[in-house]
């Protein structure tokens, strides 16, 4: 086998072991440098004197008259969750269905998410969703912004969504009348219309967010969130043309996660120069992007092929059941590879917890020593190439793979201002601050993420209002409480759409969401079918739900105390008691599925009643 200067390095069985003892030390003192005492209220709203960041600079706000009508199903937003629920709906043969959306078109995280090189980070296949309903073939593994938002479109037009469909309209209350058993809906644009049952998939990824960071307000350049690129500034447009408006301006980026490492090369090929200030680097492993060949993708597309890759990714990411072929082959199913091979390896006597939990821990060091060993191979200033280094567990952050992110930083353009976790000192009006030098900016750039951390009802922009008036906040106060992450009571007719409590698989959402999309579609089928007015959740199912969740290992590594501050562990604070509920099935995602599956076909719907 040929290494090239961006291959992994290959295993040496002889290779001498590294000094555990010795990285563990090393991560918690990266961690302790993160750590902050305010957690996320670090970081800042995007209101009041930042208000501007958040208008929409892709499609502009059509004039309408206020909705006082009913529908049978209303959905609030209008991404993947909204789209495959929509789907499912109309599948079922209902077609009243209404999708609320702050965006000017379908797409969620995809309409806003239009920066220079985005794509999704786990596989197309797996990833795009309805794919095999629609027809499409993804051009490539890893797909492309536009074309995943041309999906979401393509999904709004086949099952006939755009027809009732309200974007540009921000949710501000939503309010169960019991007398009427329906739904009140408000909004920023004077609707109130009423729906029988409801929807909701706000997801976690819509709230932009800004550092906290002094003098934020002082800079007199140009700045904007990558969430709403400004293409009128920078010239080029999101399918990837150059953005030569740059070539002669100083640009300083501030955030090193998931966005800027795809969109950095560009920056890196257009600016004049470009600065990345970084708090704390990103894993990036390899990504190794292909064009999915039209011959090999009419081989494997027989009747079913989408839900076969689906469930031999989670089976094969999760470790759950055999060792089977890895259709998928990335870096996500690369650990559980690693870790299932370790544990084979164990002499069937030495088969404990403990000695399976070392297993998982020895492959995650090895994965990141390589990982870190790749920032040598591709980085030329061996200086550069020690501060892209991550020192963490793998799942401590959202991994990521990019075949050209380490690479930009060989641009003689590119600098990297390394601040050793603290960030950046302060803002100025002509540019940034770090490390006591001041770096004078033409455009400023603000790739900061989005709110994770914060309250249901603190993102949603509203506070559900249940039977009798409970609030979800009231309802939720020591914790999320809900059977399968769907269903809640005191809520009837009301369906959630989201990982949580279900098969919570963070590696790849819209599975979970697919899933939902299908229980709720079959519930709602059944109601109208049965001439219900109301479908609820009994209080004692609910209780058993959690309480099975909690017979559960917890969250484990995802969200540990232990890993460097982030979104995946509340920016390294006690995320309280009711975190203990942001759990999943005990026996794992696939076993979820299988079980959402079989509580499906039975029919019996048991847990919720009718009446």
């Amino acid at each position: 086998m040929t290494v090239t200067s961006d291959s992994p390095a290959p295993s040496d069985p002889g290779a001498p072991a590294f000094d555990k003892a010795a990285l563990k030390r090393k991560y918690r003192e990266e961690r302790d440098k993160r750590l902050r005492a305010d957690g996320n209220a670090q970081y800042i709203r995007l209101s009041g004197r930042f208000a501007h960041y958040l208008t929409d600079p892709y499609v502009p706000v059509a004039p309408r008259e206020p909705k006082t009508d009913h529908v049978t199903f209303a959905f609030i937003g209008g991404g993947f969750a909204g789209l495959v629920t929509g789907a499912r709906l109309v599948e079922a043969g209902i077609r009243d269905v209404r999708i609320v959306e702050k965006g000017g078109d379908f797409g969620g995280t995809w309409y806003w998410n239009r920066y220079p090189g985005a794509q999704c980070d786990t596989a197309s296949m797996v990833y795009m969703p309805l794919l095999e309903e629609t027809g499409h073939r993804p051009s490539e593994k890893y797909a492309h912004a536009p074309e995943i938002l041309a999906q979401c479109q393509r999904i709004g037009r086949q099952f006939g969504l755009y027809d009732k469909a309200l974007f540009h309209t921000v949710v501000e209350s939503l309010a169960w009348d019991d007398a009427a058993k329906v739904w009140v809906i408000r909004t920023d644009r004077g609707d109130r219309f009423t729906a029988s049952f409801l929807g909701l998939g706000t997801g976690p990824l819509h709230v932009p967010k800004l550092p906290g960071i002094p003098g934020i307000e002082d800079f007199e350049g140009h700045a904007f969130h990558t969430s709403r690129w400004d293409y009128a500034y920078t010239g080029g447009d999101p399918s990837g043309a150059a953005m030569d408006k740059l070539r002669d301006k100083r640009v300083g980026i501030i955030g090193t996660g998931a966005t800027a490492v795809q969109c950095v090369p560009h920056l890196a090929r257009s600016a004049g120069r470009l600065f990345v200030f970084q708090r704390t680097p990103s894993s990036v492993d390899v990504r190794a992007n292909v064009p999915i060949d039209p011959a090999w993708f009419d081989e494997i597309a027989t009747p079913g092929w989408q839900q076969r890759w689906l469930e031999n990714f989670t089976a094969n990411q999760t470790g759950a059941g055999p060792m089977v072929e890895d259709l998928v082959m990335d870096g996500w199913t690369d650990l559980s590879r690693r870790i299932r091979a370790k544990i084979g390896d164990l002499p069937r006597d030495q088969l404990t917890p403990q000695a399976m939990m070392a297993a998982f821990e020895d492959s995650d060091f090895e994965k990141m020593e390589e990982i870190r060993a790749r920032a040598d191979r591709v980085v030329q200033d061996p200086e550069t190439a020690r501060k892209l280094k991550a020192w963490y567990n793998q799942l401590c952050k959202r991994p990521c793979f990019h075949d050209a992110y380490l690479q930009a930083f060989n641009n003689p353009n590119v600098t990297l201002v390394d601040t050793d976790g603290k960030g950046v000192d302060r803002i100025t009006a002509k540019g940034v601050v770090a490390g006591g030098q001041e770096y004078p900016l033409d455009c400023l750039i603000f790739a900061s993420g989005f709110e994770v951390g914060t309250a249901f009802a603190s993102r949603a922009g509203f506070d559900v209002e249940g039977r009798h008036g409970l609030r979800l906040s009231e309802h939720w106060a020591e914790g999320m409480r809900t059977k399968h992450g769907v269903h809640v009571h005191g809520f009837p007719n009301l369906f959630f759409v989201q990982p949580t409590q279900g098969a919570n698989l963070i590696s790849n959402v819209p599975h979970n969401l697919t899933e939902a999309g299908k229980t709720i579609a079959l519930v709602v089928r059944e109601a109208l079918d049965r001439g219900a007015r109301e479908v609820e959740v009994t209080a004692e199912a609910e209780q058993a739900w959690i309480d099975l969740l909690l017979t559960g290992p917890g969250r484990m590594m995802l969200g540990s105390q232990e890993c460097t501050p982030g979104y995946y562990n509340n920016e390294g604070q006690d995320p309280g008691p009711a975190a203990r509920l942001n759990v999943g099935y005990p026996a794992g995602a696939m076993a979820y599925f299988s079980y959402i599956d079989a509580w499906r076909r039975d029919g019996a719907f048991d847990g919720l009643t009718f009446r």
